[in-house]
């Protein structure tokens, strides 16, 4: 079976590995104090061209989201995000979990426009009783986004200014981060998107790592006490360390750029070969999902030798899914995944004529 339904299905990139090993039998302080996690802080905030950024290492994206949203707002506050955001749709409630709404508005591709950032803060500014509505605190996007677009770099200053004139900190999810930045069509730089968020975090799960993210806080307000929400949300690692030196790793190179832009390529690779097929796709996304709309049918044989995500029904007969490339994924598999879609594809066509023949 090849595997296309996430990007986290391989372990670790092999250097990683090496580097936890030659490092094991280390005696280092924990709980993210040592030097490994002091470089990689040190490398980041040299990416992000902020030497006075705030750098955390927690475990995964969702345990990021809850512990940075929690952070910030205030009990009666929510946060606005698409309603196709992941702490909207694939957390399982955790943010709702921890005493805040998701104040969610409509999205087409997966991204929110600073409109609708106006909107909902105006509405609820206007209300006549406003303490009887969940107050907006704060606005949340992913980059990229779940559909596999992207943010400009205009759009993210536009949201940055919306959300400066309302008040409303700005946080940028990035746990598919790498992804973006490798894109062909990125026209932004780490430093752009540290200048243009109060808080983002870089996801090392989905590139390259065992497991961990990277939270980033410019915004001076928002840095006091943030590890005693890590604590309290069960984030603080004892033997942080090993977040450290995957973080560490993944910086000291061009490493996370370079393993991010190879799953770019596999996934433009099937865009390319199945928009020469004629397929259509669902969102035109330049990362590392790609949602092409097959017929049902077909779909059905090709899960005997491939595994891949179902996004949503078309029409009667043709689904869009999702087929989602990792800095590990091989030519090879793309290469066959692409010549028997193709081959089922010239199946599909030529049914009509072994039918008539039969009859």
């Amino acid at each position: 079976m090849i595997r296309f339904e996430c990007d986290y299905n391989e372990g670790a990139h092999e250097r990683i590995l090496q580097r936890l090993m030659e490092t094991n039998m280390e005696q280092t302080s924990g709980y993210g104090t040592d030097e490994h996690c002091e470089r990689a802080r040190m490398l980041i905030r040299q990416a992000c061209d902020n030497e006075q950024a705030d750098v955390h290492f927690l475990v995964g994206g969702t345990q990021t989201n809850t512990t940075v949203i929690a952070s910030i707002l205030r009990p009666y506050q929510g946060v606005i995000a698409a309603t196709t955001g992941h702490i909207a749709v694939h957390e399982t409630g955790a943010i709702e979990a921890t005493g805040h709404k998701v104040l969610t508005v409509p999205s087409e591709d997966g991204k929110i426009t600073p409109e609708q950032v106006r909107a909902v803060y105006d509405a609820h500014m206007n209300e006549s009783s406003p303490e009887h509505c969940v107050q907006p605190g704060m606005v949340y996007i992913s980059q990229p986004t779940e559909n596999g677009t992207m943010y400009s770099k205009a759009e993210l200053q536009a949201l940055h200014t919306v959300s400066r004139a309302c008040g409303l900190p700005f946080f940028v999810d990035g746990a598919r981060l790498g992804y973006a930045l490798a894109s062909r069509d990125c026209d932004m730089t780490l430093a752009d998107l540290a200048r243009l968020c109060d808080v983002f975090y870089i996801g090392g799960t989905k590139i390259g790592a065992l497991m961990g993210e990277a939270v980033v806080i410019l915004n001076d307000a928002l840095k006091p006490d943030f590890r005693y929400m890590i604590k309290q949300k069960g984030g603080l690692l004892a033997k942080g360390r090993l977040l450290g030196i995957q973080f560490e790793t993944l910086f000291e190179d061009g490493l996370y750029l370079d393993i991010s832009r190879h799953a770019v390529d596999m996934a433009l690779r099937i865009h390319d070969s199945l928009e020469q097929q004629g397929v259509r796709f669902l969102y035109d996304s330049p990362t590392n999902q790609q949602f092409p709309i097959l017929p049902d049918r077909l779909l059905e044989k090709l899960r005997s030798g491939y595994t891949f995500s179902f996004w949503e029904k078309v029409d009667a007969t043709h689904s869009a899914v999702r087929f989602c490339t990792s800095w590990a994924t091989r030519q090879e598999n793309v290469d066959a995944l692409t010549r028997e879609i193709a081959q089922l594809l010239h199946e599909e066509i030529h049914v009509p004529e072994r039918v008539e023949a039969l009859v």
